[in-house]
């Protein structure tokens, strides 16, 4: 895919930033369409003239890819064309009767939900295997050594869809997926997942949640759960079981946390337990949901902050993976801010000195001591409760 050149009114990035991020897309993603109703609930009461969009809808994506192509970013982007993924790929993950459901819903043709505002509809079955497929090329770019810092622009979504069933706008789990191909290649023994969407990666979680060989850390608005097929509520004491005890860590953050609050509990909670780990591969499963004025979130980070928690993912990178970096898309629902919110975050991942987009909204405000009081608390929990964070 081409890119295009910059507007003439956007400053020139520094001619010494040589980092480059590869980014993986397939157009063919665009043909999941949900509905449109009351939020995500597909209804229709009769008496509103304008029924939305569901939050998971192309355009999200539209805007992500175009600001990668014609953006200030754009001369640091190179485009690789996606998959889609075949079945046995899928069962490294997903049981094969999950699978099988999937698959007789979309040779019914008929439009489904098939979780609580998860909805199947003729097209997206085909997106989910190109999603899949797509990270899972991703990932065999970094694994062959073709590229240390490598996108899977992908929907639908995958964090929240479990082994055996979908969740939360997900079919099949993307990053899930990709760490078992690192896992099962012999060249990754321990890979570390950091996931800041702003719900709860809870199928990734539960995926290897009996594991000792994959650090699964969530940062995600205090949620709790959302119905039967989410009954997880990513709480300080789902830390994970068997061998795995220990190593799924979740931090349930108060609302309006923002920047600040997520830079310190990134530097408080995530690079410590990372480095305690020793991880030969890093993935970011990112979200722009947690951003300020996201229909989804209300954790009210902004350029500002994504660009930070791109810089600090870059350093665990290369102290622990020798640069080698996956990153994986998930949720974003605003439609423009998202994609500005995901151009900062890569700035900050290529280390781009300065910010070559001026942020929309800007200054947004938020409540420092909440935030530093809810990662201290959950902080006394980990050392207490997680033997190797401790050092034992």
């Amino acid at each position: 895919m081409a890119t295009t050149n910059n507007a003439s009114c956007l400053s020139p990035l520094p001619a010494d930033t040589t980092s480059r991020v590869d980014v993986f897309w397939h157009e063919g993603m665009l043909q999941h369409i949900a509905v449109k109703g009351v939020f995500d609930s597909g209804l229709n009461p009769g008496f509103l003239d304008v029924l939305e969009k569901h939050p998971e809808n192309a355009d999200r994506i539209r805007n992500m890819v175009s600001i990668l192509q014609r953006g200030p970013i754009s001369p640091f982007v190179n485009w690789f064309t996606g998959r889609q993924a075949i079945v046995s790929e899928l069962l490294m993950f997903h049981t094969s009767e999950y699978i099988d459901k999937l698959m007789e819903v979309d040779k019914s043709g008929e439009r489904c939900e098939i979780a609580g505002g998860t909805f199947m509809s003729p097209g997206s079955w085909e997106a989910a295997l190109l999603a899949a497929g797509t990270t899972l090329s991703a990932m065999q770019h970094v694994l062959d050594n073709h590229g240390k810092i490598v996108y899977a622009l992908v929907r639908p979504p995958g964090h929240h869809a479990q082994p055996t069933q979908a969740d939360g706008y997900c079919f099949l789990n993307n990053a899930g997926l990709a760490v078992n191909l690192a896992l099962n290649s012999g060249s990754c023994s321990r890979v570390a997942v950091i996931d800041i969407d702003v719900h709860y990666g809870n199928g990734t979680a539960e995926g290897f949640y009996r594991s000792d060989k994959v650090l699964t850390v969530s940062l995600h608005m205090n949620h709790g759960s959302w119905g039967l097929s989410h009954p997880h509520k990513g709480s300080i004491d789902e830390l994970g079981e068997d061998v795995g005890l220990g190593y799924n860590l979740n931090v349930p953050l108060p609302n309006g946390t923002g920047d600040r609050g997520y830079e310190y509990a990134m530097t408080e909670l995530v690079v410590p337990a990372v480095r305690r780990f020793g991880p030969d591969m890093v993935v970011l499963v990112v979200g722009q949901d947690s951003s300020a004025f996201d229909p989804n979130g209300r954790q009210c980070l902004t350029m500002k902050g994504y660009r930070r928690i791109g810089e600090i993912i870059r350093g665990m990178s290369e102290e622990h993976s020798q640069g080698r970096l996956l990153i994986v898309q998930e949720g974003g629902y605003h439609v423009t801010y998202a994609a500005y919110c995901l151009h900062a975050m890569l700035e900050g991942v290529l280390d781009i000195p300065e910010p070559h987009l001026p942020d929309p909204i800007a200054y947004y405000p938020e409540d420092d001591a909440i935030a530093v009081a809810a990662v201290k608390s959950i902080k006394r929990y980990q050392l207490e409760s997680v033997p190797f964070l401790r050092g034992a």
